[in-house]
């Protein structure tokens, strides 16, 4: 499973967003330059090139006179994703190396910080790599203190030391500057309660508006199982899969269960004639610009994810008759006995001022 790239993908966007926002640099307008940062844009686009997208990235920075802090950025990500990360690493000391902003020099030490936190791995974790981690994310933020991703990142890496307490503080201190109601502020409040779940395999927080008009939050399920189907209308093991899935969403309608379909169709008419059409009454999703699968690293479908009552995600499935029954009966089952339990314990509470 590709688990790691997920939080990996969304933090990126955020250093990368930082990067962009400096002053326009010289080497921007050279129509050499140009034309290299396309090339390499489409290579990192095309999966099956994305082996010579590092190359084509590097050709643009040394266009640019090696001061691309985009271009660095693009490298250690593909490198990261192609799984050399002693390659990202140099990469992102080069770029600290290059960087003239406190912004740049930040984003450089948080890059070194995040590729060593996903290279330590995300069910045996390497301590010697997750304390290097550490001390690239407090220089980063030492560096930058309005980095927040650099707190998050390294809040990953402290609860993964089983150094919860010091994790806890800094899931806070990004949630104290994330947007409200953002889904990333949501689930660094959830790890700073429970630092242990940043141990886990999670999936990409999703917040979503659903085709009903509801807020999907993934991070907001209230003890609910949640299988995540991605779709489309002209996909026949997808269609094969429906009766399927329409079996689920009856069998666990009163349950603490949620499905949620993302569907890969441009022809929005049509894919909500299709769900109306064949009764499809849970939660849908049109994933027209592809984030979300991107997100998730999803590149076929059908494809699913289940989520347990925790958050913590339990499996990914590829392909038609590939989702075990057995294993969400059972975790359907878990989540009914805490509620059963949390209800349990609310009744026992004696308000205060009663006797």
């Amino acid at each position: 499973m590709r688990l790691a790239r997920f939080a990996a993908a969304l933090l990126f966007s955020a250093t990368t967003l930082a990067a962009g926002q400096a002053t326009k640099a010289a080497y921007e307008s050279d129509p050499a330059f140009q034309k290299q940062r396309a090339q390499a844009q489409l290579f990192e686009k095309q999966r099956s090139n994305v082996l010579f997208a590092a190359d084509a990235w590097r050709k643009a920075n040394k266009l640019a006179g090696n001061q691309c802090m985009e271009c660095y950025l693009h490298v250690i990500r593909v490198l990261a994703e192609l799984g050399d990360t002693k390659g990202a690493v140099r990469e992102a000391t080069a770029m600290e190396a290059a960087a003239t902003t406190p912004e740049d020099k930040a984003n450089a030490e948080t890059m070194q910080g995040r590729t060593l936190l996903y290279g330590a791995g995300d069910e045996k974790f390497k301590p010697a790599m997750l304390e290097q981690a550490h001390a690239a994310l407090t220089k980063a933020y030492a560096t930058d203190p309005a980095n927040r991703v650099a707190s998050f990142l390294d809040g990953m890496a402290l609860a993964r030391l089983d150094r919860n307490a010091e994790a806890s503080t800094a899931f806070r201190a990004y949630a104290e500057h994330a947007p409200d109601g953002s889904a990333m502020k949501l689930r660094a409040e959830h790890f700073a309660e429970n630092p242990e779940l940043a141990r886990h395999k999670t999936a990409p927080p999703v917040v979503v508006t659903t085709l009903a008009g509801k807020r999907f939050n993934l991070d907001d399920m209230h003890g609910r199982v949640v299988l995540i189907d991605f779709w489309a209308t002209w996909c026949g093991p997808c269609n094969q899969e429906l009766p399927h899935m329409q079996k689920l969403a009856k069998k666990y309608a009163n349950d603490p269960f949620e499905v949620i379909s993302i569907s890969w169709d441009d022809d929005e008419a049509k894919w909500k004639d299709f769900i109306a059409a064949h009764s499809m009454t849970w939660n849908q999703y049109r994933d027209a610009n592809h984030s979300l699968s991107t997100a998730f690293s999803v590149n076929a479908i059908p494809h699913y994810f289940t989520i347990d009552s925790d958050g913590v995600l339990t499996a990914e499935n590829v392909g038609s008759g590939s989702m075990a029954d057995s294993r969400i009966d059972k975790l359907v089952q878990r989540a009914r006995e805490a509620q059963r339990e949390r209800a349990a314990n609310a009744a026992t509470v004696v308000p205060t001022g009663t006797k």
